[in-house]
């Protein structure tokens, strides 16, 4: 008996868990989307790591891959709303410097590949082919066809 009031007494003293907004643009305060903008960098910071071990297997690595993305496009969208409410312009600051050492299909912008998701098959053929140049045509190519 005593065990359960105690366990009632401690959850009328916590402060009930704040979740994430969905969309950012519902956060009204500067000091709010700043917290929320940090929690997801941290939880991109917390995935990249895990997708460095390659043992974790093929669905795990590209699931992960597809959450880093996800976060980072999240990012972006706090950042964006951020500079909307007046606050700072982290989209000049961040890049390579945060950590994200991922990369893109050439000739493709947006989705990148972390970590062990570079070494997948499929993955590795799409970083290494380069992407066909085709060469302008002139003016005079132009007019003359």
């Amino acid at each position: 008996m005593l065990n359960r009031f105690l366990a009632y007494k401690k959850d009328l003293t916590k402060k009930p868990s704040e979740r994430r907004p969905f969309i950012a643009s519902e956060c009204d305060n500067l000091f709010e989307c700043e917290k929320w903008r940090n929690q997801v960098l941290k939880e991109i910071g917390k995935k990249i790591s895990e997708i460095q071990n390659a043992s974790i297997g093929e669905h795990k690595i590209r699931d992960l891959n597809d959450e880093i993305n996800k976060l980072l496009r999240e990012k972006g969208h706090w950042e964006r709303h951020m500079m909307t409410l007046g606050g700072p312009t982290y989209a000049v600051k961040t890049g390579p410097a945060l950590g994200e050492t991922g990369m893109e299909v050439p000739g493709s912008v947006g989705y990148k590949y972390f970590g062990a998701a570079r070494d997948l098959p499929g993955v590795k053929e799409l970083l290494e082919t380069p992407v066909a140049h085709v060469p302008k045509k002139s003016r005079y190519q132009m007019y003359r066809s």
